[in-house]
């Protein structure tokens, strides 16, 4: 607290207020202050200040303004706020953002401009015409606002006897700037320069830092065609001159582009294959324009669109990735594919043209092999009861068309005149059956007795096998011999 040090700029002076600076002052870190009068041999007692930040206490003082008139602009030269050995704002110089005020000496009506730079123009003003303005600074950053400069006036001059051209406009045709401007004199020649917009941050004069562009020097037309590739990726300034022999105007308004604001967003390549029922897509670049594409240097995502050949109906789908598959698709259908390339960045969207059309035909799926699977596996579990029900028809049909055993000789007599051969089939002719009657030893006995009873026994014999169906009317001898040995 004793090793105090006297303020340069604050010492034995008269007033209640001093400004002070000094190289040896750190802005950035706290310091104190204390204050005493003296008057003759008497002095006060020390009153300190509360301790503080001179950068974050320190106010941005007006800056200075150097005016040039031409005949229909104003340019303006700004020097930063504080002295060329200040060090409050020796690393903030570069960082000031200047506004202005402009208007009219004769009607006060304003105008206001910002930003600008620290070496700008004024343009679109009346010939001999006075114009007053006042300048400001301001720290974005540290939300700073600086005090207005004072008000400096200024009177345009005569008009030049040829015109700087207007409206210059800047466009992009394949890999060639087009620059296009309006002048509505003839038999004249333009040139174009170029200029970094880094360079406009910087007081110093800036005459030497433009640049010619060869392919518009002496031009005779209102455009001028160079390539994209003279100016790297960044923001520039742009300006055309016209002459017309020993006359020359003055620059036009200098023309402010972003390449990436004027780069064009190229469609993509499309490579389809057909895998079973699905589509599988690969996306590229042109190969005539990879390193000039706006695609390298932002994310850009792909809106796909795709149908079948044979209809209208269209499907989209939004893709980041350029190697997908269009999934579920018929089988053995012709489908039609096309794509665009979408750019989205915080200061603006693009998106491409759509590509070319390419059609391809999906294949037949996995469908037929898992029916074949399944077929094989039905095949497979039902094979042991096909085979067991084929043996059962094979033995079945031996068993009746092929019998291995014949019936019994007292049977197969009486069966081999008219056999039948399958009871189980049909056959067109009624079959008829031998029926026998065969009585005991008592009725021959009283047949032999009373021959007449045999008689009505015949007949009733004969009438019973009428009513039955068709009966054998065999002899009474076969009969005699088949009840004999029926009863032996």
């Amino acid at each position: 607290m004793d090793n105090w040090i006297k303020l340069p700029g604050c010492q034995y002076i008269t007033s209640t207020k001093c400004s002070f600076s000094s190289a040896n002052l750190k802005v950035y870190q706290e310091i104190k202050l204390r204050v005493r009068a003296e008057k003759g041999n008497s002095t006060s007692p020390w009153y300190e200040v509360d301790p503080f930040i001179p950068f974050l206490k320190a106010q941005i003082g007006p800056p200075e303004v150097h005016l040039e008139a031409e005949d229909k602009a104003i340019v303006i030269t700004i020097s930063s706020p504080g002295t060329e050995d200040s060090v409050m704002w020796a690393m903030d110089k570069s960082k000031f953002i200047y506004s202005l005020v402009f208007w009219k000496n004769s009607s006060g009506v304003e105008k206001r401009i910002e930003p600008v730079y620290s070496r700008d123009k004024i343009y679109k003003l009346s010939p001999e015409t006075t114009y007053c303005l006042k300048v400001k600074a301001r720290l974005r950053l540290q939300r700073k606002v600086g005090l207005y400069s004072p008000v400096y006036c200024i009177n345009t001059t005569v008009e030049n006897k040829l015109p700087p051209p207007e409206n210059v406009e800047v466009d992009v045709e394949n890999q060639n700037y087009v620059l296009k401007w309006d002048y509505s004199y003839e038999n004249t020649t333009f040139q174009v320069q170029w200029l970094q917009a880094y360079f406009k941050k910087f007081f110093w004069n800036r005459s030497n830092k433009w640049k010619q562009i060869p392919e518009c020097k002496n031009t005779k037309t209102t455009q001028c065609i160079f390539p994209r590739d003279i100016f790297p990726k960044g923001i520039y300034f742009l300006r055309v001159q016209a002459s017309n022999g020993n006359n020359t105007s003055l620059w036009s308004e200098e023309k402010k582009f972003d390449t990436d604001k004027l780069a064009v967003v190229l469609p993509p390549v499309i490579n389809v294959k057909s895998i079973n029922s699905s589509l599988h897509i690969y996306l590229s670049g042109p190969k005539e324009s990879e390193n000039t594409s706006v695609n390298q240097y932002y994310p850009t995502i792909y809106e796909i669109v795709f149908w079948e050949n044979t209809s209208t109906a269209e499907s989209k789908m939004l893709e980041s990735k350029t190697d997908f598959t269009l999934p579920n698709l018929q089988p053995l259908t012709v489908y039609c594919v096309k794509a665009r390339a979408l750019v989205e960045f915080e200061k603006w969207n693009k998106s491409s043209v759509f590509s070319d059309t390419v059609c391809e035909k999906t294949k037949q799926g996995n469908t037929s092999i898992i029916w074949i699977i399944i077929g094989i596996c039905v095949t497979f579990f039902s094979s042991p009861f096909v085979i067991y029900a084929v043996k059962s028809l094979l033995k079945c049909i031996k068993y009746v068309f092929f019998p291995s055993c014949t019936p019994p000789s007292s049977i197969d007599e009486y069966l081999s005149e008219n056999p039948l051969k399958n009871l189980l089939l049909f056959t067109s002719e009624e079959q008829t059956e031998r029926c026998f009657i065969i009585e005991n030893t008592s009725t021959i006995d009283a047949e032999e007795e009373t021959p007449q009873i045999d008689e009505d026994h015949k007949k009733y014999n004969s009438q019973t096998s009428r009513d039955s169906g068709n009966y054998s009317n065999e002899d009474e001898n076969s009969e005699d011999k088949t009840s004999e040995q029926l009863l032996l």
